[in-house]
């Protein structure tokens, strides 16, 4: 007969609190920390509002065929909307970012693994440099020395991939090259040209974050250099490609200066992106807002609030992206 005698132990758990005593550098900082975000928040809280309260009236009057009247006659009392202009907006932005991702990937790609280490501080300034061009300067490029060109290549495209709808341009007679400036074409080609830079930047930094441990684990098993870039970097830049785009695009729906220079407005819709005329919310702002009356400038401000509400939408989802590609979780080798 075996007896368990079992010893009656106590276990007492003690908490410790650790305190930890921040130095006035440190409580100074954090306080000055917190009100500049806190102002961030409240400012674009105030922009919403001013918009919002000074649409109002435009939005009493149209309801929600705003967002689908084609014409725009708010100074005679008549109908308006951005059911026409916002189509040109969304259509100048994907034609950029088109254009602009591709570019900025490869881009990306050479400063952070094939440029020299010398070269690689040069390109990444010139890169910043070209982020900080004003828009003014990209348009008047575009204007007079670009457009020119652009209108040849975009009667080139007409002529050769009008079996493609966007590409389709109806005209009565011979295609001639005055029915291809200002369009929605050549408006997101500029528009590409800003977007460049700060795609490239975002990508170029989440490129550089890029395990070294696992780049040099594929090289030592063989891989090749394009073998690391398409196994480990883009895999794990992959959040970084998409924030970047998503930035850009809410860079793009807002660009005003650069778009008015190039653009012949219009509030007609249309398929194809090559045929003269053209439009976006922001440039429609700045081409009207001196020439309207009360009922104009609220409808003006009922078209800023949706332009505010989706690019703030696009820049908080690019910043949710972009901050979850940092983690390096989308790795795969």
């Amino acid at each position: 007969m075996t007896i368990t005698i079992e010893p009656d132990v106590e276990i007492v758990e003690e908490r410790i609190d650790i305190q930890v005593r921040r130095s006035t550098a440190d409580r100074v900082y954090r306080a000055a920390a917190t009100a500049a975000g806190a102002t961030t928040f409240v400012l674009m809280g105030l922009i919403g509002t001013f918009l919002l309260v000074r649409g109002t009236g435009a939005f009493r009057k149209s309801g929600f065929s705003f967002f689908t009247e084609f014409a725009w006659q708010p100074d005679l009392g008549g109908k308006f909307g951005v059911g026409a202009v916002l189509p040109y907006t969304i259509a100048i932005a994907l034609v950029a970012l088109t254009i602009a991702v591709p570019v900025s990937i490869l881009a990306a790609l050479f400063i952070t693994e094939y440029a020299p280490r010398r070269a690689r501080r040069i390109l990444t300034s010139i890169v910043d440099l070209l982020a900080a061009v004003p828009s003014l300067i990209y348009g008047l490029w575009g204007l007079f020395s670009l457009q020119p060109r652009l209108v040849k290549l975009s009667k080139w495209m007409a002529d050769h991939l009008g079996f493609i709808p966007i590409f389709r341009v109806r005209a009565e007679g011979p295609k001639t090259l005055s029915l291809f400036p200002s369009s929605t074409f050549i408006a997101g080609i500029i528009v590409s040209l800003m977007l460049i830079p700060i795609c490239t930047a975002v990508m170029r930094e989440v490129f550089g974050q890029a395990p070294t441990n696992e780049k040099e684990g594929a090289l030592a098993l063989g891989g090749t250099r394009w073998g690391v870039i398409r196994d480990v970097i883009l895999p794990f830049g992959r959040g970084g490609i998409i924030g970047g785009a998503m930035l850009s695009l809410g860079r793009a729906l807002g660009e005003t200066i650069a778009v008015t220079l190039i653009i012949s407005p219009v509030f007609t819709p249309k398929l194809d992106i090559l045929s003269q005329g053209s439009n976006s919310i922001a440039a429609l702002i700045a081409l009207k807002f001196s020439e309207s009356n009360e009922l104009g400038i609220s409808a003006l401000m009922a078209a800023g609030l949706t332009l505010f509400v989706i690019t703030l939408l696009i820049n908080s989802m690019a910043s949710f992206i972009v901050s979850k590609s940092r983690s390096g979780e989308a790795t795969e080798i």
